[in-house]
């Protein structure tokens, strides 16, 4: 199957190279001119989209904000992203909101085609995995992997709610395993083995929301040109798991009170109701209280789904559960992937594991250990296999963290952070006759300081004392960079600072630095 790969930049050459690099090896181009046009593209797509390469720098919606917006609608599609040199926070950034990998402009037709070929890999085994996720059989309460006291908690209340048909609310935030959870509790009850609906109420467009949920007649509204269940319907004998319901729209919460409080249900455009027989269990990452409270959510509705909440905690608030999951997943992937042997993690890796917060949670992990154990080169996965999160822990080393203690000391770059920027600037020309880079293995701050020698200290975030600095010492600094940096051209210095060409003037007047001399300024 030919693999499409959306390009996303705003520089019309880039996109032009792009494009001639994807299509030499095989593949379909798609271009987009900004973040927006790539939205709409993705949204009209049908998930024909393979690989996204994004430019992190870019007017209208910059790259991070793309990146927010496609997790946001639920497109897990692995996306490069490009940046210039000296763009090393930015990349972090990007890698905590999800980008598979980065590449540094200017990028090489041979590093392109690298990453792009990884980013398939993943793409296409992950596709595979969630088929085989999907056939498998129902969840138990047994499969639920814990050793924190809290969430042996919500396992205990979870149980109990299984022997009752009342309502559920399942609270928690993106990714802590909720619909996990509300499997368990359906094949703990007596209506295990029958229909398990899930539906994501903030995936669905809104003036589509009653349709799938209560389905419509043949000829209800233009482009209903058949009959249409609805996942009510669907549920029938069964649980429906409504995700996100803090966003579905008030016009349709009318509709679902009905379907809680008497059972029954009127499909669009049928003009009668329905008798159906649905447990629901509802879930959701917002406040609800607060939703009533700002009027976004009824309150009605809030008491009749509310009667037996339950909150599952943060990955981070169990810590203790990281090294288990981590081994389980790596194992269930070995089998899913028909590896030769069950892939192991290192006690260095384990230790950046466990180091991180995960602001995804488990979600978040299992996608980390699928994709290590997919590019893995051997069976053992070491804190290299991790190159993302090692790149959001700078303080990490191997050597300290295997005993399961985090470094205090000054923030450096670790070595598997070390190891992923190295390996994306040293495709970049600029560094190819570098003595520092030829010499060995050079650390990434070496790297950074032989593409413009002026950043050989970064900007330090604390002083000598070991105090954080004032923002007016490192904003001044960072001004001052940016000036050599850029050479003096002023639209640009303000443009990548983003601010106005007023406002950096008037922020060089507070410094002292001459507007017509700033590089002797800044020096």
């Amino acid at each position: 199957m030919m693999a499409h790969i959306l390009v996303v930049d705003d520089d019309p050459i880039q996109r032009r190279l792009l494009k001639n690099a994807v299509e030499r090896h095989g593949y379909t181009a798609h271009l987009a001119e900004n973040g927006r046009v790539g939205l709409e593209f993705l949204k009209n797509s049908s998930g024909v989209i393979n690989v996204i390469v994004l430019d992190l720098m870019m007017p209208e919606m910059d790259g991070l904000s793309f990146l927010a917006a496609i997790r946001g609608m639920g497109i897990n599609t692995p996306v490069i992203v490009q940046t210039g040199q000296g763009g090393i926070e930015t990349v972090v950034e990007a890698m905590r909101a999800g980008a598979f990998d980065f590449v540094v402009k200017p990028v090489s037709p041979e590093r392109i085609a690298a990453s792009v070929a990884n980013a398939l890999k993943l793409d296409q085994k992950e596709t595979k995995a969630r088929a085989v996720r999907r056939r498998t059989g129902a969840i138990g309460f047994n499969d639920i992997v814990s050793a924190s006291p809290d969430m042996l908690r919500v396992i205990d209340l979870a149980q109990r709610a299984a022997h009752s048909i009342i309502p559920v609310v399942l609270e928690g935030e993106s990714g802590v395993g909720k619909e996990m959870v509300a499997r368990a509790i359906q094949s703990g009850s007596d209506r295990a083995g029958k229909p398990f609906i899930t539906v994501n109420c903030g995936a669905i467009p809104h003036n589509l929301v009653e349709s799938i949920l209560f389905g419509h007649e043949k000829g209800a509204f233009t482009g209903a040109s058949e009959r249409h269940t609805g996942k009510f319907v669907e549920a029938d004998g069964g649980t429906l798991f409504l995700d996100e319901i803090g966003d579905l729209p008030l016009e349709v919460q009318v509709k679902l009170l009905r379907a809680v409080q008497q059972g029954e249900i009127e499909t669009v455009g049928a003009g009668k109701v329905q008798k159906v027989n649905v447990r629901l269990i509802s879930a959701t990452n917002k406040d609800l209280i607060e939703e009533v409270r700002a009027g976004r959510f009824r309150e009605d509705l809030y008491y009749r789904l509310n009667v037996f909440p339950i909150t599952i905690p943060a990955l981070r608030r169990r810590k203790e559960d990281v090294p288990h999951l981590a081994r389980v997943f790596a194992e269930r992937f070995s089998v899913e992937q028909k590896l030769p042997k069950a892939v192991t993690i290192n006690a260095s890796a384990m230790a950046l594991l466990t180091a991180y917060d995960w602001p995804g949670n488990i979600r978040q992990l299992e996608n980390a250990i699928f994709r290590a154990v997919v590019l893995a080169q051997g069976d053992e996965l070491t804190a290299d296999d991790f190159p993302q999160i090692a790149a959001q822990l700078p303080d990490f080393r191997s050597s300290e963290l295997a005993g399961s203690a985090v470094s205090n000391a000054p923030a450096t770059f670790g070595s598997a952070s070390e190891h992923a920027v190295r390996e994306a600037l040293a495709d970049s020309p600029v560094f190819a006759n570098n003595d520092r880079v030829r010499a060995g293995r050079p650390d990434a701050k070496a790297l950074l300081a032989a593409a413009y020698p002026a950043a050989e200290n970064l900007i330090a975030s604390t002083d000598d004392a070991g105090e954080v600095r004032k923002l007016a010492d490192v904003e001044e600094e960072l001004i001052r960079f940016a000036l050599k940096f850029y050479r003096g051209q002023m639209s640009q210095v303000a443009r990548k600072l983003g601010i106005g060409r007023s406002t950096l003037y008037r922020k060089l007047k507070d410094y002292g630095i001459d507007p017509d001399d700033p590089l002797k300024e800044a020096a």
